[in-house]
Parts: C-alpha cells; structure tokens; sequence
C-alpha cells in the first residue's frame, strides 16, 4: 500500500492526514491481514493480541512478570489434588449484541477448541482436560486427567467467544464462519469495519465494566494493512501512521524524528528455517544437520538484525522459566560439505513477502556455498499458510517467525508441522528432540522493534505483545 492508498484510508476512517488531526483514534499498522478474529483458528501474532486485548477477553491475563491474573474469570480455586480448577467469572459482562457473558460461552469455547475437527493451533495444550462443565452463569468447572503443576497457560492466551453466536457452526466450519466477518465481542473495543487487506476498525466499547479495566482512553484504534516496508516507514514519518513495526536497519533514521520513539522489546518468537522432513531431500537427518550447520547466525545477526536480537540455539528463549540449555549449532561450512558427500540437493526457500527477502538471501547463499542449489519463494501469507500448515505441507524448506507463549504449548505445534515423529509432550522433552533430530535450524530470537509517535501516551509493549496496554493508551490534546 503506497502513502497515497493510505492516506484514503485514513480519510476513510473520518480522519485526515497528520497526526495533530486524528485526536483520539490511533493508527497502528499491521505487515498482513489480521488472518481472523477467531481465536479457534488463528495462529497470527498481532490477530492473536487484538482478540485478546482489544475484541473479546481471556478467562486470566499476565501482568508484567508473566504472572496470571484475573480477568474474565475474577478468582479461580485448585481442588487439593489439582485435578480440579474452578473458576467464578464477573457476572454479566455484555456482548456486543446485548447478551451477557455467561459460562455457557467459557465451556463451549473450550469444548470447540479440545475437538480436533476444530482445527485449534493449540489442541496439544488442552489434552489434559477430562471436560469442562458450566455449574451456573458464573462457574465453570475443569477437570483434568492429571495433577497440573501450574496454571495453564492456554487460559490466558485463548478468547472466550460468544457461544449463542456460533455454537450452530459445525466445528470443521469455524474457519469459514460469517461470524468472522462480523465479530460480536465482549472487550474494550467493539468491531465496527473490515476491509480485507486494507484495514481493521474498532471502536472504544462505553460498556466495558470498570471491575476490568473500563472503557479505554482512546475513541477508535484502527489497524492499517500496509506490507511494503518503505510504505510503512513513509507513512510513520509523515505522521500518517501511529505505530508501525520497523526494520532494525530503519531504527536510527527513526530516532531522528522528534515526534517519534523507537520501542524495543523482548519476544517468545524465534525465526527457524522449518525443514518438511516428510519428504527428500529433508527426510534425511544428515542433510538437516548440514544445512543447520552452513548457516552464520551471528552475521543474521549482526548484519540483518543490526543487534536487535541474538542468535538463538533452540525454540525457546533463555529468559522462561522452562528454558533448557542447548549447545549452540557452530557455523562450520566444512562439516556441512562433509556431511552433504558431493550431493547437491535442490530446495526452495519458502517465505512471507513481497519485498527484498534480505534474510532469504543471506540463507541462501550459505547455503549454496556447501553445495544446495537453492531457490527462493514469496507468497502472501494466506498462501503461505495454506502450503506449510494446509494437509499437503507443500513445501522444503519454510522460513518463518513462530510466535510462543510462557507456557510453551508451541513446541508440539511446531514438531507436528515439521513432520517428525515426536510424541513426547513435557516441554523438556520436546526441546532434547529439536535439538538431537534438527527438524529445524534455529536462525535468532528476535526483539520487537516499533516506532512509535510519541503523541500516543501510556503505551507499554513488552514480552506480551504491543497492545498489551492498549485500553489505558491516550493521546495528547
């Protein structure tokens, strides 16, 4: 999207160009479409925020420390056991069309996310559950197979979504449900437009009770599809945009601006170049393991990241408590050589984008120095996502960030997609599999990088995502 195409976005929205002139509606831009409101099918890192902060609400929400507090659900109550986990949600917290939130939608959201047919991202998360069971509008009841030792992490991370809505949707048709396009939610924003491609409109919900926040500062929070990284950063700087993620390459030219920050921030997501082992040439663990080797992390790095992140040695970041140590996978083109033994194997690098593909490149000519012919692909990301995660997996190679969670439920996602055989389900085991089988090379750990217009006040992002604070933001008269 170019400065003029969003420059009628904006006008579109009852704003004109500059900042000084939207007042209270914030402009935050998005690399892609949201994927879905729906938190049973999505798997995109800013969709997920926006469910979770801006449309609907979690049964429990992280502060700052990685902490679970109370949100829809405001206390919960282990059995002695801890087999049993009761929660009493706030009453009659409305939906957008008027009816209030009750157990029914708690239980059926996690009924449709346990079904298999469902297609939840996260189904490996809830295999503990033995079932879930509304008591009253005000309790719900969750009976696991199995002491849990902490707090599930997927009750923070999945929305609640309106049960009379959607509970006549066969659960194999969640994905193509008319609810998608037209999202009745509970939070402090309130759906109002979605333009394919283009943007995402919310609207400050008045209703939302003050026992869970209240309704947010700001009047109207627009998320603006622009995929050019220049465009993005064009926009940013005329003041067209409020926030956009930026490349560490830009961050200098940013903070030149005197109306801008540049925010950065720790994340759970690492970038791996995801190996399809279910077919040659990356069935073979010698050639995973060469092409994992010919890989220079440090200049991704150094040369890519401009430091903004670190070369990572397995899916998990060392700051989470579950965090296994891994010896870091060296740089050694001449045991990837030796490896290969004079086969040339030809592999397309498979990747989200329409621009330069600077870290595709860097990929690809390491790995053509030991002896991969390699050819690079971009596609829009719901072609990306029909190849890599689709029935067929229709790819060699895929070059991608993976967004986690402190819980670590990501790791069997992410071993399923791979192919590999690997039933194990404890975290520590699933990270002794990826490091001793390679189904992926680990690239680096990324730190989010924003700029931001310092216009917008109150704005936190950190480890939770960059509209964690989003209902407390305000903006300058």
């Amino acid at each position: 999207m170019n400065r003029l195409a969003l420059l009628v976005v904006c006008l579109a929205c009852g704003d004109v160009a500059g900042a000084p002139r939207r007042g209270a509606t914030v402009l935050f831009a998005s690399g892609a479409d949201l994927q879905s409101p729906n938190a049973l099918v999505t798997i995109h890192p800013l969709a997920k925020q926006v469910q979770r902060y801006v449309l609907f609400t979690t049964l429990a929400r992280y502060d700052s420390a990685l902490t679970p507090q109370p949100y829809l659900a405001r206390r919960w109550q282990w059995s002695a056991d801890r087999t049993t986990l009761t929660f009493r949600l706030f009453p009659g917290v409305p939906w957008s069309d008027g009816r209030p939130t009750v157990a029914r939608d708690v239980t059926w959201t996690l009924e449709a996310a346990r079904d298999p047919a469902t297609g939840y991202p996260r189904l490996t998360d809830l295999a503990a559950v033995a079932g879930v069971q509304a008591v009253d509008d005000t309790t719900v009841v969750v009976r696991f197979r199995t002491p849990q030792d902490r707090f599930p992490d997927v009750f923070t991370d999945l929305a609640i979504l309106p049960a009379h809505r959607l509970d006549t949707v066969p659960r194999a048709g969640l994905r193509r449900a008319a609810w998608n396009e037209d999202p009745v939610g509970n939070g402090p924003f309130r759906f109002v437009l979605h333009e394919p491609h283009r943007r995402w409109v919310f609207d400050r919900n008045p209703g939302f009770p003050a026992a869970l926040g209240g309704p947010p500062r700001i009047k109207r929070l627009v998320v603006v599809v622009v995929d050019e990284p220049m465009a993005k950063l064009a926009a940013l700087t005329a003041g067209e945009l409020d926030f956009a993620g930026i490349t560490a390459a830009h961050a200098d030219f940013v903070r030149t601006k005197p109306d801008l920050v540049v925010r950065s921030y720790p994340l759970i997501f690492v970038y791996g170049a995801v190996f399809n082992t279910r077919r040659p040439p990356f069935d073979d663990l010698s050639i995973r393991r060469a092409a994992s080797l010919a890989i220079d992390r440090q200049e991704i790095v150094d040369g890519y990241l401009f430091g903004f992140g670190q070369p990572a040695t397995g899916p998990v970041p060392p700051f989470l408590p579950g965090y296994q140590p891994v010896e870091p996978t060296p740089f050694a083109p001449d045991s990837a050589r030796r490896l290969l033994a004079g086969r040339k194997p030809r592999i397309e690098l498979l990747t989200v984008g329409s621009g330069e593909a600077a870290l595709e490149q860097l990929l690809q000519a390491r790995l053509a120095a030991v002896g991969f012919t390699v050819t690079i692909r971009q596609l829009e990301l719901s072609a990306f996502l029909d190849r890599v995660y689709g029935p067929r997996h229709e790819f060699d190679v895929a070059v991608m960030g993976i967004p986690g969670d402190p819980g670590l439920g990501y790791l069997g996602p992410i071993l399923a997609l791979t192919g590999l055989d690997a039933p194990a389900v404890d975290p520590a085991a699933q990270q002794r599999l990826f490091a001793e089988h390679t189904p992926v090379a680990w690239l680096y750990l990324a730190r989010g990088v924003s700029g931001a217009n310092q216009r917008v006040r109150g704005v936190t992002m950190d480890v939770r995502g960059e509209l964690v604070t989003v209902s407390q933001w305000w903006t300058e008269p």
